[in-house]
């Protein structure tokens, strides 16, 4: 079975949670914006969580099913419709030989995942199947999807309806409040400039991108100038640029950089960022090291709950 891309939207690609273990030779990670969307409807149809879904954005694709297919859609809402039916994210479907998704309109979010029973499948590149848009290796050669591109899939039995439920929804909104630990030069902020990181309310530019979010705000200044050599940045590094204007490194971001690391969004609040575009806005709040690892252990505990209860119910209909 395949899926048959009929028109292509304006950037939709192939991940999967990412491509590890070669930042030291500056191959960066990949992978999805939101990752917690990813893992949910991966698990909804019965996935791995690291299987390949499309990450998709506004304006999104009509995508044709070949086969009988049994899918999910999370993340964004992009009011998808099956042949001119709505139906819901978050929720498993089944799609007949020779349907149409297409999507409407966007709602809220910049980025909606869809994942298909058995996952997409691509060939892997550094063991993993997502798509590294600057080397144009992995997922369909490399590029985001056009017009007549066939992505195949394997099998796609489910015999259960699954409804993902809120409290495993990340909190997305507009303007998030995202928590925030110190990064490895916030202290050459100054007093005043770290009273702003974590009171003012910044804005995304046009310049965002899957390689980071320009935001647009109160200048923030170091207590000295510093030249710093280039070190490790990582997805939700948050870098002072010379301006005073801050840079948060998205999924696509280079494995070093040379500008003052103030801050880094916990992992457990990444996703709720990834929503983010153009003219959203966003604020930061400083939390310890230990709630930023409480936080992101409460997330795999529901994770882990959820794929459970999805191993155990067969037939009928699921809200989890």
């Amino acid at each position: 079975m395949s899926l048959v891309i009929r028109k292509p939207g304006i950037l939709t690609t192939v991940q999967d949670l990412g491509r590890f273990g070669f930042r030291s030779l500056g191959v960066n990670p990949n992978g999805p914006m939101d990752m917690t969307a990813t893992r949910l409807v991966n698990i909804a149809v019965g996935n791995d969580e690291n299987a390949s879904v499309l990450e998709m954005h506004f304006p999104a694709p009509d995508i044709e099913f070949s086969d009988d297919t049994a899918f999910c859609i999370g993340g964004a809402d992009f009011c998808p419709e099956l042949d001119g039916k709505p139906i819901s994210n978050w929720t498993t479907q089944v799609a007949r030989k020779g349907q149409r998704l297409r999507f409407q309109t966007r709602i809220f979010g910049n980025r909606s995942y869809l994942a298909v029973n058995g996952g997409c499948v691509s060939p892997e590149w550094l063991g993993s199947k997502s798509t590294n848009l600057l080397a144009s290796v992995g997922g369909n050669d490399g590029r985001a999807l056009e017009s007549g591109d066939t992505i195949a899939c394997k099998s796609s039995h489910l015999e259960k309806t699954i409804r993902i439920g809120h409290s495993l929804i990340p909190d997305y909104c507009r303007l998030p409040t995202v928590r925030v630990i110190p990064g490895a030069e916030f202290e050459l902020l100054t007093a005043i400039s770290e009273r702003s990181l974590q009171t003012e309310i910044f804005t995304l530019t046009a310049d965002s991108n899957r390689m980071g979010f320009r935001l647009q705000g109160e200048p923030l200044h170091l207590l000295h100038p510093k030249e710093l050599v280039s070190a490790a940045t990582t997805f939700g590094t948050i870098q002072l640029l010379p301006d005073g204007q801050m840079i948060v490194l998205m999924a696509d971001h280079q494995t070093a950089g040379g500008y003052p690391r103030i801050g880094n969004i916990i992992s457990a609040d990444l996703p709720i960022a990834g929503q983010l575009g153009s003219g959203d806005r966003i604020s930061f709040k400083l939390v310890s090291n230990v709630e930023a690892e409480t936080a992101q252990l409460a997330l795999e505990r529901d994770l882990r709950f959820f794929r459970v209860g999805c191993r155990l119910t067969v037939g009928g209909q699921s809200n989890l």
